[in-house]
């Protein structure tokens, strides 16, 4: 469970095509489960442990982690469980944590971010030519996703608002905007107004929470 930023972190990696057919760039991209912010990511032409202890170690300097302060979700990959990403992880004072084997949903967040690249309306048609042109691309996407998109989860402000802390007094306007509103017109009201409470929990896996939930009440 993460109650702030800098947290939980989930990584994971994709392929993205290119015009050679059989050859990929891969997309490693680290997000922030509470603000749903794109902490870190890179584009290389192949899937290893050291690129992914490299990234982590710039994502640590660029947010300003605190040994035992974070944990970094994963899949099973073996760039994922390699000798030199734990290495580093310990050496950063980032705790690993993984999916649990024989789990294709325990890395939703990952796997939802991943979605959104690739099904928004402006993922290239074709493959990429080259890595300079798929880095482009991914560069301003996470740009438009971190400061423009207002995201659904998260109440409709941006992830880069909340996870500067500012998503609070954003969502307490909107709540003073619209019991203003309906002060003035309660006619147009038939209950209650939009829900604008900041989230303060969230879960890395909210399926298996809901379950414990369940398999307590039911015990």
């Amino acid at each position: 469970m993460a109650t702030a930023q800098n947290q939980v972190y989930s990584w994971d990696i994709t392929y993205l095509p290119t015009t050679v057919r059989g050859l990929f760039f891969y997309l490693y991209l680290v997000l922030d489960i509470y603000s749903r912010k794109i902490v870190g990511w890179q584009i290389y032409g192949e899937e290893t442990s050291a690129l992914a202890a490299d990234l982590m170690i710039d994502i640590c300097q660029n947010e300003g982690v605190k040994p035992g302060e974070t944990t970094l979700h994963s899949d099973n990959g073996s760039s994922m469980k390699g000798a030199t990403m734990l290495a580093t992880l310990e050496q950063l004072g980032v705790v690993p944590s993984f999916s649990r084997p024989g789990v294709s949903n325990d890395n939703p967040y990952s796997e939802a971010i991943f979605r959104t690249l690739k099904y928004c309306p402006q993922f290239p048609e074709t493959p990429f030519d080259d890595i300079k042109e798929a880095r482009n691309w991914v560069d301003g996407f996470v740009k438009w996703y971190n400061n423009e998109h207002l995201h659904s989860a998260i109440k409709f402000v941006t992830p880069n608002q909340r996870h500067q802390g500012n998503d609070t007094d954003i969502l307490n306007k909107r709540k003073q905007v619209y019991a203003k509103a309906k002060a003035k017109n309660p006619n147009r009201w038939s209950g209650k107004t939009r829900n604008w409470e900041p989230i303060k929990k969230v879960y890395l896996n909210p399926q298996k929470d809901k379950m414990i939930k369940r398999q307590n009440r039911a015990a």
